[in-house]
């Protein structure tokens, strides 16, 4: 997600992240559910990052009902 600067900042300003709050949040259940709901929420980001990880869109979504988000 963030190897497109875009896509990056966007995240940043919707979510209130800083790069450092998120690095050092990353393993953070609450993080990885709002990663997941910020691409769920946009399809383009979603497929974009399935694809990056070699998954199908429907596996982030499902992580993503896991998480609760």
């Amino acid at each position: 997600m963030l190897t497109d600067q875009d896509r990056a900042e966007r995240f940043l300003a919707l979510t209130g992240l800083t790069p450092d709050v998120l690095r050092a949040s990353l393993g953070q259940p609450a993080t990885m559910a709002a990663v997941l709901e910020f691409l769920c929420s946009h399809e383009p980001d979603l497929v974009a990052a399935a694809e990056a990880l070699e998954v199908t869109p429907e596996t982030l979504a499902r992580a993503r009902e896991r998480l609760g988000a």
